[in-house]
């Protein structure tokens, strides 16, 4: 694949304002009229803009689009873009819409205050013509600020808007392309796109899943996640004040003993939680970027096989590029102040105590003890077992690396390490690897290890191999 050319944004706004077959309009709420402005400052504005507006009083806003519950959500940015596209069609589209790509431009974003130290975070979307006379389709996305003052979050996301509309033009049959072009001119300490999604007619065949998983992989974000629905959702309002339950494998495939593993740590889990906490807890399973590399790439086929198949069970999916457990619990804490419990294996605790995963922390691996359980978190261990010994291990009579067996302890008397029990001990005999060494032979003893709702990916996996 070629390389990218980058422009800069001036350089993109420019392009646009000379291209006389692209014509909208900007609707912006927080943050000033950021992207409306860089279409000004570059001049030949009369080509790109009709009309450029700012609503911030909530009564002039619903006067325009309705009245909302949350003014940055992003229903409410939908309403911006169908109000300010239909209007603009319906006002224009009779003297140049035989030879006019109409779109709207619409934020709508809560960003740093007087005296506010509050999370900062808005709703992006381009309403737009794939060709003239076409129905509309759009583009949402969903990002974080990161700045620490007003007027850098505003020329970030001045940036941010002009790149999506330039990409929406541009890059739509580059999905990489149109991901990494997000960030042009920013550095990933501005601002973090965790959100993205297509939608209309003439996007029917993108997979909003591979937008997902192609944030995390270009570095717009350090997860991104999707409903059992296949749905993606902005772990900010999915993850917002609920208990989580969070399983971290490769899924290749789903096993049955996967499920045992989420149930009997769900009725641990409930021990720790009240009635109403039990109503809101979500269950996720997670799987890290590096469970998904194959040759140094993702094979995006497979990566759909296993949400297809966590998806069927009815399960949450999150995407992240957080190998270390001590990082993915500070991305959970993030939104949540409600208990978490990350369930694992005996052998992936042992993993725990190998310098490998804190060789980047100053202290080491108590740093990253210490940091993965800085906030309500818990590990509930699954046993395992051993075919050499013919030994159960358990978190009872797992046996630490030396030096670590009294700092242990510590972690189980304070029951930040919790025992989990086994539903079904014949699922213990059979792993993901020796299940994939099954499935290649062609024969069908796979199955009794897999769940039915995955048998359909694994028969695609068998035919495409």
């Amino acid at each position: 694949m070629a390389d990218r050319h980058i422009l800069s944004t001036y350089e993109k706004a420019l392009a646009l304002n000379l291209d006389e077959t692209k014509y909208g309009v900007f609707a912006e709420i927080g943050a000033g009229q950021e992207t409306a402005n860089w279409f000004f400052r570059v001049s030949a504005s009369a080509g790109t803009v009709a009309k450029s507006i700012s609503a911030y009083d909530m009564t002039m806003s619903d006067a325009l689009y309705g009245k909302a519950n949350r003014y940055v959500s992003q229903s409410r940015l939908h309403s911006m873009l169908e109000y300010e596209y239909d209007l603009l069609d319906k006002r224009l589209g009779p003297e140049r819409g035989d030879t006019t790509t109409f779109f709207s431009f619409c934020n709508t974003v809560r960003a740093r205050g007087y005296n506010d130290t509050a999370e900062c975070h808005g709703w992006l979307g381009v309403r737009f013509q794939l060709k003239p006379n076409t129905e509309p389709c759009e583009i949402m996305l969903h990002l974080r600020l990161l700045d620490e003052t007003n007027p850098d979050q505003m020329d970030a996301l001045g940036k941010v808007g002009v790149n999506l509309i330039h990409a929406a033009f541009n890059y739509r049959e580059n999905l990489q392309y149109f991901v990494e072009s997000l960030a042009d001119g920013l550095s990933q300490e501005r601002v973090e796109v965790d959100m993205l999604r297509f939608r209309g007619e003439g996007f029917r065949y993108v997979d909003n899943r591979l937008c997902a998983l192609q944030l995390v992989q270009s570095g717009l974000t350090d997860a991104a996640m999707f409903d059992k629905d296949g749905e993606v959702v902005p772990a900010a309002d999915t993850l917002y004040k609920r208990p989580i339950l969070l399983l971290r494998g490769s899924f290749n495939p789903v096993l049955k003993l996967h499920l045992d593993m989420i149930r009997q740590s769900g009725a641990v889990f409930s021990d720790v939680m009240t009635d109403e906490q039990q109503e809101r807890a979500i269950e996720v399973c997670e799987i890290s970027m590096n469970n998904l590399l194959r040759d140094g790439s993702v094979d995006h086929g497979d990566f759909i096989d296993r949400a297809d198949a966590l998806q069927s069970l009815g399960k949450t999916v999150l995407i992240s590029r957080s190998a270390e457990f001590h990082r993915i619990a500070t991305y959970l804490s993030r939104y949540t102040a409600e208990p978490i419990a990350i369930i694992l294996s005996i052998g992936l605790l042992n993993e725990l105590f190998k310098e490998k995963w804190s060789v980047n922390l100053a202290g080491g691996i108590l740093e990253s003890f210490g940091r993965l359980f800085k906030n309500r978190v818990q590990l509930f261990v699954y046993p395992w077992h051993n075919t050499k010994s013919m030994e159960l291990v358990t978190v009872e009579n797992f046996k630490t690396p030396e030096n670590w067996q009294y700092f242990y302890q510590h972690l189980l008397q304070n029951q930040r390490i919790r025992p989990v029990g086994v539903g079904d001990p014949s699922l213990l005999a059979m792993t993901s690897r020796k299940t994939m060494k099954l499935i290649e032979s062609g024969g069908s003893e796979w199955e009794q290890w897999v769940p039915e709702e995955a048998h359909a990916m694994v028969r695609r996996m068998q035919a495409g191999s």
